[in-house]
């Protein structure tokens, strides 16, 4: 016999379990799927901006910052420290 009670496994109570068990999951989870969605529809409030321009926009941003460091290193050295 199952520990707690639990149908044995294989029985068609063991299979009428699962099937309650995943039918009432399920719909807890798409309810916060249902949640997490509404920031990806075309009603949602905020600036439309496609994950290409993001990407475009951070490497951007990443290749500035790299290019303000050069700067630094090179022209912004005391001259008498050679």
């Amino acid at each position: 016999m199952a520990a707690g009670g639990a149908p044995p496994r294989g029985s068609a109570a063991a299979a009428a379990s699962l099937r309650r068990r995943r039918t009432s999951g399920a719909g807890a989870a798409g309810g916060a799927s249902g949640n997490m969605l509404q920031f990806y529809t075309d009603d949602a409030p905020g600036l439309k901006i496609s994950p290409n321009v993001v990407l475009v926009m951070s490497i951007g941003f990443i290749a500035f910052v790299a290019i303000l460091h050069v700067i630094g290193k090179l022209y912004l050295v005391p001259k008498g420290s050679a």
